[in-house]
């Protein structure tokens, strides 16, 4: 089985404030085919620093039921290190969803970079907070509605 590009995201809950409107946004992106979770996993840090760690079968019936289709065909590629790093960096009173997913939309690009003799030499996710202080500094580079370039 080949996938395509890979991609791992740590989402922190201070607080331990789960709550469960990221489950049908994450529904709709894996539904219509855009992303692929191949392995989730649950890390939870008490006020104390000690942490405990969840899989999908270790999750009580409603949640697991919830993230269920989500993950239907997940893998166990996070490792015990992954995890560990994870715990490391959240903050105590915290609980963090660790994702594991394959960008679907991106395969058919890969490939044809690949084909081309291409290679990725460099990327970054920027942050929402940063993308919205550059559109910020520029005002009236982008227009609100369409997204295009003003001259």
């Amino acid at each position: 089985m080949s996938l395509g590009p890979v991609e791992y995201m740590v989402i922190e809950f201070p607080g331990n404030q789960f709550k469960g409107e990221i489950i049908p946004a994450l529904r709709e992106v894996v539904d219509k085919g855009v992303i692929r979770i191949i392995d989730l996993v649950f890390v939870r840090k008490d006020e104390q620093g000690n942490v405990s760690v969840m899989e999908l079968s270790d999750l009580q019936k409603d949640a697991a039921s919830a993230f269920a289709p989500l993950a239907r065909d997940t893998t166990t590629l996070l490792a015990e290190d992954d995890i560990r790093k994870v715990s490391d960096i959240i903050e105590k009173n915290s609980s963090a969803a660790l994702f594991l997913f394959e960008h679907l939309w991106a395969k058919k690009f890969r490939d044809a970079v690949l084909n081309a003799h291409g290679e990725v030499i460099a990327g970054e996710r920027i942050k929402k907070e940063k993308v919205d202080a550059a559109l910020a500094w520029r005002p009236g580079e982008l227009e609100a509605a369409g997204g295009s370039r003003a001259s």
